[in-house]
């Protein structure tokens, strides 16, 4: 499987670390760029020099939420195509059908059993290390 590199978009740091553990868990060897924010992860992105295969994006954050953060990327004729897929504890429909509208590769509510969750993560990761993804 291909080594992806992933932008981690999540400010709840217990999220972070229990992402980190889950890779290391998978045995898994992709590179990961953490953000504790939609503006850190900006700049970040805005550098244009490694751009992430795939975003991983926490809706609820301080200073810029998930949906404004995804119309920031839709705008741009770069990162618009970089796949960005949604990793939420939110069950709410109403987000679910405006991160579609907006144009995301993906949403997944995270589950609150450790178990579940490195179940989804791998089968998540699994995918997109094997999709064809588009080089802007």
């Amino acid at each position: 499987m291909g080594k992806l590199n992933i932008l981690l978009i999540e400010d709840d740091l217990i999220e972070v670390m229990k992402f980190n553990r889950t890779i290391a868990k998978l045995d898994l060897d992709h590179n990961i760029v953490e953000a504790n924010n939609g503006e850190d992860a900006l700049k970040i992105l805005n550098k244009k020099e490694e751009l992430p295969d795939i975003i991983l994006l926490d809706l609820n954050m301080p200073k810029l939420n998930g949906i404004e953060f995804l119309n920031i990327l839709n705008a741009d004729d770069v990162l618009k195509y970089i796949p960005t897929i949604i990793l939420t504890t939110s069950k709410n429909q109403k987000d679910l059908v405006e991160c579609y509208k907006i144009g995301i590769a993906g949403y997944v509510i995270k589950p609150l059993k450790y178990d579940d969750y490195v179940v989804k993560i791998e089968k998540l990761l699994s995918y997109w290390s094997m999709n064809e993804l588009k080089q802007a």
